[in-house]
């Protein structure tokens, strides 16, 4: 990387971290517990507007994977979940009513977060619908994973967004509260993706799936990065750049070997299809909060006129992590 692209992307890193120390005035604390945190908790950070559906099992997902503290932005719930997550013994939680777009999606605000509070510790930036599947998931902790990462030097570690869905109607089976969301949304797309580096931030850029299928068949280009790093061993001097697919600095982002997936990587199972997602995906287009002028809602109200199924003969049926590593979809690497 020439010397002139690095001195820019320092200086559009100091610029993001000024605009997060702006941006902290857009935010009301309603519960404060941060004083319960331990040297050596992993944070969850977490923006939410009206996901009280959502937030049981999310809570106890985290919490049983090693989770010891969560950040929660509530950005103007109306449903109850700003008082629900207020109840919490180990959540701290902010809430505004500023603009989701202006802040950068909410990158401003949790980047605000983690510099004043994540500093030295492993932090998970995730959102309600997405939960993380990695190497071993299944009889070790998040902990194993960052110990091992810590002892390999690796301070951040990536998760391809993996789009699940049902077999059938997206509204045939009523989600409740508490319910295991893959237990309804249990099929995804085993193949169909395309990957290409992002010179400039040397991250791997990730399209496909579902969505790409379906929402963005006549314009692939538009459809959704699925490429995330939520893990990582936060530096006050960090930022996200675009939600969690790329941050600065830029070595953080080369998290991917393009060639054999020799690095370790894990997938995040994105549970955004099931019943409520209509009503969420109208609500969302009516505030018009979202990237690019919220093309992606356009396409899902565009495509749910049809009813669109998201099932097809080539749907695959999630078992576990294994069989997403057999899959190519995510990776143990050296990690045994």
């Amino acid at each position: 990387m020439g010397l002139i692209r690095s001195y820019r992307l320092r200086l559009q890193r100091k610029r993001w971290r000024i605009r997060a120390f702006r941006k902290r005035r857009e935010l009301k604390q309603v519960v404060d517990q941060t004083r319960l945190i331990r040297p050596d908790d992993i944070l969850l950070y977490c923006t939410q507007r009206n996901e009280k559906v959502r937030l049981r099992y999310f809570l106890d997902y985290y919490r049983k994977m090693g989770v010891g503290h969560f950040f929660f932005v509530d950005n103007g719930s109306a449903d109850g979940s700003l008082e629900y997550l207020s109840e919490q013994p180990d959540v701290s939680v902010w809430t505004t009513r500023a603009s989701y777009r202006r802040s950068r999606f909410g990158a401003d605000w949790l980047n605000w977060l983690q510099m004043k509070h994540a500093h030295g510790h492993w932090t998970l930036t995730v959102d309600p619908d997405e939960f993380l599947v990695y190497p071993f998931c299944d009889t070790r902790p998040l902990r194993a994973l960052t110990d091992w990462l810590d002892a390999s030097s690796i301070k951040s570690f990536s998760a391809m967004l993996l789009d699940m869905y049902p077999k059938g109607r997206l509204d045939d089976q009523p989600y409740q509260s508490g319910q295991n969301p893959i237990e309804i949304a249990s099929w995804f797309d085993s193949g169909n993706y395309s990957l290409r580096r992002n010179s400039k931030y040397a991250n791997l850029w990730i399209q496909g799936g579902p969505r790409m299928r379906v929402f963005f068949k006549d314009a692939p280009e538009k459809a959704p990065a699925l490429n995330k790093i939520p893990l990582v061993k936060w530096d006050r001097r960090y930022v996200y750049v675009s939600s969690t697919h790329m941050l600065l600095p830029r070595g953080l982002n080369q998290v991917y070997d393009e060639w054999g997936g020799e690095k370790a990587s894990g997938v995040l199972l994105h549970a955004k299809f099931l019943d409520t997602f209509g009503s969420k995906a109208k609500e969302e287009l009516e505030r018009g909060q979202h990237y690019a002028g919220s093309v992606e809602y356009k396409a899902y109200a565009a495509s749910l006129q049809d009813d669109p199924q998201l099932w097809c003969k080539w749907s695959e049926q999630y078992i576990n992590w294994r069989q997403l590593e057999i899959l190519g979809l995510m990776s143990k690497g050296n990690w045994a």
